[in-house]
């Protein structure tokens, strides 16, 4: 038994470090092939060699097994010996011998108790019963003594064969399993010894089979979005390429705040979705990493600092404190009385006094026009459904209007996104906020000033088309853009 297990263990560990990665067989890999080696102990007229271990013949077998459920397997199996044997020098049997080369086929099924009830599919240790019916073709050469004559009992034969066997198999990775069984075959009427002296049962000669070996599943599991998760075992299918997913293969959230590693600005802290990930503690709906005054509630206008008198000036900034109610201020907080339309220009020398406030203007006081090459810029980006991933195609367009504001650097940009109608007005909301987001980190990463790049949402309430086909919902998911003039310190909507 020993050179048993010495032979399998080196065949395993070879064959092991040449297998493929794949799964044990499962429902994705439903075909294993199985090598193995067993020691055949006989048990007749002429003897018993059972649990004698010294006396054990060994023989080389291969299984084919076919995955039924995760508690059943089909599977067939093949193995050949040659039992010998001298008889007792005693009587009756002076000189009797015989040396049986016995050749097995068997197809069973396989009940596994790592079925999800007891252990897991794939638990490390994975016992099953196996029952095998199957077919046991014997040659056998040899003589028998008996009534003073020496019998000569050379036969060929089949008979068919009841096995049946307990194991366990050891998974050890995602491509082999080792195991080790032992059973009992019982080939009825058989008579390996060739002794003519029988019993009256149908089973006077038989054999245990105590098997080592290994299985190797065949076949790939379907992996549609390509994370190495299986789509079977995969609760997130649709897992953008290259993303690091868990095993149920949904992307990592290593500060376990609902947003991914890959969409969250601030991977390392808690935070909340509709701050890309990042913490908000003063709840003011900017980020703690853009607010200048982090543990203040203020206005996302004013990078997160509160203003008291409603001025558009931050409370640190303001050195006119208590400024009524709607009075025009300098960027100190304080009055201003010579401006009355607010455009900088005083109203003596404003040639149109009644500009709308914050209207980019001239010396004059007069509106400015966005340059008319510029315009033409502003096409839509699109994007795919619940995402914010910005196509490559898009680069391009994107490119061109991050010239446009370096060529101008008195324009502004603003952000639109937008949402098909699948989904919650909320959820929606907050898409086209992200994809708002997504598009002014592009900009921001090519160096433009994060003031310059307005972003607003407008979820799904502004279709491009009717949401009544697939085809007219792409053109929903997009972000659009509007070039205006830069007014530093504008309030966002």
């Amino acid at each position: 038994m020993r050179h048993l297990l010495a032979t399998s263990t080196a065949l395993g560990l070879s064959l092991l470090a040449a297998a493929p990665r794949a799964q044990a067989q499962t429902a994705d890999r439903r075909t294993a092939i199985g090598i193995n080696v067993s020691a055949m102990q006989y048990k007749g007229n002429f003897g018993s060699d059972y649990w004698k271990w010294g006396e054990n013949k060994y023989a080389p077998g291969i299984t084919i097994s076919r995955y039924l459920s995760p508690g059943l397997d089909l599977q067939l199996s093949g193995n050949y010996v040659e039992f010998k044997k001298n008889a007792p020098n005693a009587a009756p049997y002076f000189g009797s011998n015989f040396a049986t080369n016995v050749v097995n086929v068997n197809l069973g099924l396989k009940l596994k108790l790592n079925n999800g009830w007891a252990l897991k599919e794939d638990a490390f240790i994975q016992p099953y019963l196996l029952a095998a019916p199957g077919l046991t073709y014997t040659s056998r050469e040899g003589t028998v003594f008996r009534n003073n004559q020496t019998i000569n009992t050379d036969q060929d034969k089949s008979y068919f064969d009841l096995f049946g066997a307990a194991g366990i198999n050891f998974r050890l990775g995602e491509a082999v399993g080792l195991f080790i069984q032992t059973g009992q075959h019982i080939p009825l009427n058989a008579n390996i010894d060739g002794d003519p002296a029988r019993d009256d049962n149908k089973w006077d000669d038989k054999f245990l089979q105590h098997t080592v070996g290994l299985n190797i599943a065949l076949g790939k599991a379907k992996d549609t979005d390509g994370d190495g998760v299986s789509d079977r075992k995969d609760k997130c299918p649709d897992t953008p390429a290259g993303v690091a997913v868990d095993e149920n293969g949904c992307p990592l959230d290593g500060d376990k705040d609902g947003v991914p590693d890959y969409q969250d600005q601030c991977p390392t802290e808690a935070g909340t979705a509709a701050m890309q990930g990042c913490p908000d503690r003063d709840n003011d709906g900017v980020a703690d990493k853009d607010d200048q005054c982090p543990d203040q509630a203020g206005l996302p206008a004013l990078r997160g600092c509160p203003d008291a008198d409603g001025d558009g000036v931050a409370d640190q900034n303001d050195k006119c404190p208590g400024t009524p109610a709607g009075t025009q201020v300098d960027a100190n907080g304080c009055p201003l009385v010579v401006d009355a339309d607010g455009d900088g220009v005083p109203d003596s020398a404003d040639k149109c006094p009644d500009t709308p406030k914050g209207a980019r203007v001239d010396a004059n006081g007069c509106p400015m026009e966005i340059d008319p090459g510029v315009r033409k810029l502003e096409q839509p980006v699109r994007f795919e459904t619940n995402s914010t991933v910005i196509k490559r195609t898009s680069y391009g367009t994107l490119d061109k209007m991050v010239k446009a504001l370096k060529d101008h650097p008195e324009y502004s940009l603003r952000v639109i996104g937008h949402a098909d109608s699948r989904g919650t007005d909320e959820y929606n909301q907050g898409l086209s906020e992200r994809r708002a987001g997504s598009v002014k980190r592009y900009f921001t990463g090519k160096q433009v000033d994060p003031a310059r790049i307005v972003t607003e949402g407008r979820g799904e309430s502004e279709p491009a088309a009717p949401n009544t086909s697939s085809k007219n919902m792409s053109q929903n998911r997009r972000v659009e853009f509007k070039f205006e003039f830069f007014i530093p310190n504008a309030p966002q909507p």
